[in-house]
């Protein structure tokens, strides 16, 4: 059973899987394999749900955790960490939207989005593992 002080790990954990289901199912349109490309896009959104949920219930608990690190190291992670929300707030209605039209089957407005929705959720995807080692596995 997970407890509270594993959701860091776990929200990583889901964070590098949805990207890793974004890179297939990016790789699987490219190649016209439509359908495997629908399940990697789904599988992304429902690990992102899955994450978010995981990412409120953890700081429910715990609040924020103060990150430790000085130095150049401390610029670099709040580029990072300021990057990653702005990006993440963005990432929700846009994915929202791109599906959307997917399943409406309005695929010209559906590429037209999901141009910019893929690289920046993929963004947000690698920030997010990246926050969590500069927070949580890197000592300072």
């Amino acid at each position: 059973m997970l407890s509270v002080s594993d959701l860091p790990a776990l929200n990583a954990a889901l964070n590098a899987t949805s990207g890793i289901l974004l890179v297939f199912g990016y790789v699987f349109i490219r190649q016209k394999r439509v359908d495997a490309h629908k399940l990697c896009m789904v599988g992304a959104f429902f690990t992102s749900v899955i994450f978010l949920i995981s990412y409120l219930i953890y700081h429910w608990h715990v609040g924020s955790k103060p990150f430790s690190g000085s130095g150049w190291v401390r610029p670099v992670y709040f580029s990072i960490l300021i990057s990653h929300v702005v990006l993440a707030a963005a990432i929700v209605p846009m994915a929202l939207v791109t599906l959307w039209r997917a399943w409406k089957e309005d695929f010209d407005r559906h590429k037209r989005i999901a141009r910019w929705t893929l690289p920046m959720w993929l963004y947000v995807s690698i920030t997010g593992v990246m926050v969590y080692i500069m927070l949580y596995q890197v000592s300072y």
